[in-house]
């Protein structure tokens, strides 16, 4: 365990370092032709009053005229930061500022990171609703629960643009990629298995429901939060209800016989764990992974110390590990997911993301990694740049059958027109730095 220190350890002394040189991530850069003072007379006054006046009359236009089709706003509070927990929304910037170059990177999406000095959940709501004229979607990001869950459930309804919580359907999505390819590696079924889900926070909570509805057998679902497993005698759960509805849901359609205890107990004759809890590296321990079941599937997701390190998950008898970082093989990050589901959803102009759109997604993600698929690479990898344009094109496709889309394209002008805007994000990005405008890392 001294190596995985000791590289951590560097890695946030470079981290530091290279923050520091570059005051941050990303940053604004004109997208139209700027050829002399007299071309400003066409971008601003007084040319730009023609399309003002075009939206004014046919509010539909705005997205013909202005950037709005392709730019997000990343959402958050800093109440719940990765594993870093409740340390406020400058700290939260560096985060969001990383996840806004993803987006472009990956996805070819414009986002804007946006924390907010809030911690009241109608502040939130009222705040992002009032942001929705000049955004074609929101990405709500490292948000405490149980606040998290009525965010983005009243949000929704409320927007005519699409509204997402990373931490909840985007964690959600691609663990059930995940979750599908380690099956088929070790030969199992999805519905056949006995899965312990720890922790139940924002991400497992909605990987429950997508489990659930890609047929899942829930009683033989065994989920455990910080306080034990979850089952129907859970008189603090129920006691709360209103505020953890969907825990309490997962109390009354899990765990049949009721067990008892912690994690240890959870991970008992278990097939598969999916692990998004406490940053470890002892959260899950090596002789409870023995315990599991035969051809074990381990997912050990928190950022940035994973629950067990996956050398020692193999070590203790799983046949599979996976972690959220990408430094070690089988990454199961968000970050698969969230790029091509929002260049999907914008390229269609849909008016929400849906489960059904996170399904679609997810049953693409999985297949993209099929023509390689072994115990150590049971997803796509982020270099695998092809693949978010894959995801944009089932969850367009995905939007337009539900009646979510106001655009109608086919499979192939969705995998293209995804596939231009990625590939011109990226050469942009390394024009600029083989001209020397992003000065080179030292």
């Amino acid at each position: 365990m001294g190596n995985d220190k000791d590289s951590s350890q560097g890695q946030s002394e470079d981290s530091l370092r290279l923050h520091a040189l570059y005051r941050g991530k990303v940053q604004s850069l004109p997208k139209c032709p700027i050829r002399g003072l007299e071309d400003f007379a066409l971008w601003y006054t007084p040319g730009v009053a023609a399309p003002c006046l075009a939206i004014r009359d046919d509010p539909a236009r705005v997205y013909d005229y202005t950037n709005k089709g392709n730019s997000v706003a990343i959402i958050s509070n800093g109440t719940r930061v990765l594993g870093l927990g409740d340390i406020g929304p400058e700290a939260g910037l560096p985060v969001m500022e990383g996840k806004a170059l993803l987006f472009k990177y990956l996805g070819g999406v414009d986002a804007v990171p946006l924390c907010l000095q809030t911690r009241d959940p109608a502040a939130l709501i009222e705040t992002v609703a009032a942001l929705e004229p000049s955004f074609g979607g929101i990405n709500l990001e490292d948000i405490a629960q149980p606040g998290c869950f009525s965010i983005l459930d009243r949000l929704r309804p409320k927007l005519g643009i699409p509204v997402w919580h990373d931490d909840q359907q985007g964690s959600a999505t691609v663990a059930l990629a995940g979750l599908l390819n380690a099956l088929d590696v070790v030969g199992k079924r999805l519905t056949d298995i006995k899965l312990a889900m720890i922790g139940m926070g924002a991400a497992n909570v909605a990987t429950y429901r997508l489990l659930k509805a890609s047929g899942i057998a829930t009683e033989a679902v065994v989920a455990c939060d910080s306080k034990g497993t979850l089952h129907i005698g859970r008189s603090d759960i129920k006691a709360a209800r209103d505020l953890y509805a969907e825990k309490w849901r997962v109390c009354r359609e899990t765990n049949r016989e009721r067990i008892v205890g912690g994690i240890a107990e959870a991970l008992r004759g278990a097939d598969a764990c999916i692990a998004f809890s406490r940053p470890g590296p002892e959260t899950i321990k090596a002789e409870w992974v023995q315990a599991m079941a035969p051809d074990a599937i381990v997912f050990a997701c928190a950022n940035p110390v994973p629950e067990i390190w996956p050398q020692d998950a193999k070590a203790a008898g799983a046949r599979i590990a996976a972690t959220g970082r990408s430094d070690f093989p089988n990454q199961v990050n968000n970050s698969l997911g969230f790029p091509g589901i929002f260049r999907g959803a914008l390229d269609v102009r849909a008016r929400a993301i849906s489960d059904e759109m996170a399904l679609a997604a997810a049953r693409e993600l999985a297949a993209a990694a099929r023509t390689n698929l072994g115990a150590e690479s049971i997803l796509p990898r982020m270099t695998d740049w092809q693949v978010p344009a894959q995801i944009a094109a089932a969850v367009g496709m995905q939007a337009q059958e539900q009646g979510l889309a106001q655009i109608r394209l086919d499979r192939g002008a969705l995998h293209d027109t995804a596939l231009d805007k990625i590939k011109t994000a990226r050469d942009a990005t390394h024009a600029l730095m083989r001209d020397g405008l992003i000065a080179p890392a030292p």
